[in-house]
């Protein structure tokens, strides 16, 4: 990840966390954490939760989300929020490009940040 206050995303590197899941980490602070996931078509994301609160805004694409046991197909332009400790899941319709914030950081994540 770049130095200082400000990233581009040729100083950052994509990471396959598992197939068809790629993440750029593109913002950190001690509180808050920016990631781009791009999610291959037909990609699952089991369900899971976390401690961290998670925000979402889908960029492109089309993705299937259940967050406790509501679920929405979400489009480009609409967003999402997962409150930390709530279970959650995802299936991506076409290829998508979210962006997600974490508050707190995922420690996780941190791989290519500073």
């Amino acid at each position: 990840m770049g130095d200082g206050y400000f990233v581009a995303v040729a100083d950052t590197e994509q990471i396959e966390m598992r197939p068809g899941v790629h993440r750029r980490t593109m913002g950190i602070t001690d509180e808050v954490m920016l990631c781009e996931f791009f999610i291959e078509r037909d990609t699952v994301i089991e369900a899971h939760s976390h401690h961290n609160d998670q925000v979402g805004y889908v960029v492109y694409g089309k993705i299937e989300i259940q967050i406790g046991d509501e679920v929405r197909v979400c489009l480009p332009g609409e967003s999402y929020a997962i409150p930390g400790g709530v279970q959650h899941s995802a299936r991506a319709i076409v290829d998508t490009l979210t962006i997600d914030v974490f508050s707190p950081p995922r420690n996780d994540y941190r791989t290519e940040a500073r």
